[in-house]
C-alpha cells in the first residue's frame, strides 16, 4: 500500500508535509499554466511553476511561507521531488537527474527582490 504523503515528510522529516503537498500541486499547476508538454517536466520548468504557483497563493509572503517549510532553494525542491519519485507518487525520466534542480534561481531575488516596499 502506498504511504501518505504526510506519512513521507514524517519519515524523511527534513521538509514539512506542506511543502510536499506543494511540490506535488506544482506539478499539476505546471503542466497547466506554464508548458505545452504535459508528457514530461523538466526540473527547471517545474522550479519555474512553483516559483509562479508560490507567487500567485502567496504573495509577498511567499519566502516567509516557503522558508517556513524548509525550502530554502530550488535544490530542495528536487529533494522533495525525488522522495516522491521513490515513494512511487511522481516519475522520472532516464536522463532526468537532481542536479537539474540546482540553483535554478536564487530564492531571495525570486520572492522577495521583486516586490518593492
Amino acid at each position: 500500500m502506498k504511504r501518505t504523503i504526510e506519512e513521507i515528510a514524517r519519515q524523511t522529516g527534513r521538509y514539512s508535509p506542506a511543502a510536499f503537498k506543494f511540490v506535488y500541486e506544482g506539478l499539476g499547476y505546471t503542466v497547466q499554466n506554464v508548458t505545452k508538454e504535459p508528457r514530461h517536466v523538466s526540473g527547471q520548468i517545474l522550479c519555474e511553476g512553483l516559483r509562479r504557483m508560490a507567487l500567485e497563493r502567496y504573495g509577498r509572503l511567499a519566502l516567509l511561507v516557503l522558508k517556513s517549510w524548509g525550502l530554502r532553494t530550488t535544490r530542495d525542491f528536487g529533494q522533495i521531488v525525488y522522495i516522491l519519485i521513490d515513494n512511487e507518487w511522481m516519475s522520472a525520466q532516464p536522463t532526468d537527474s537532481i542536479d537539474d534542480f540546482n540553483d535554478v534561481y536564487d530564492f531571495e531575488a525570486a520572492f522577495r527582490d521583486q516586490f518593492a516596499f
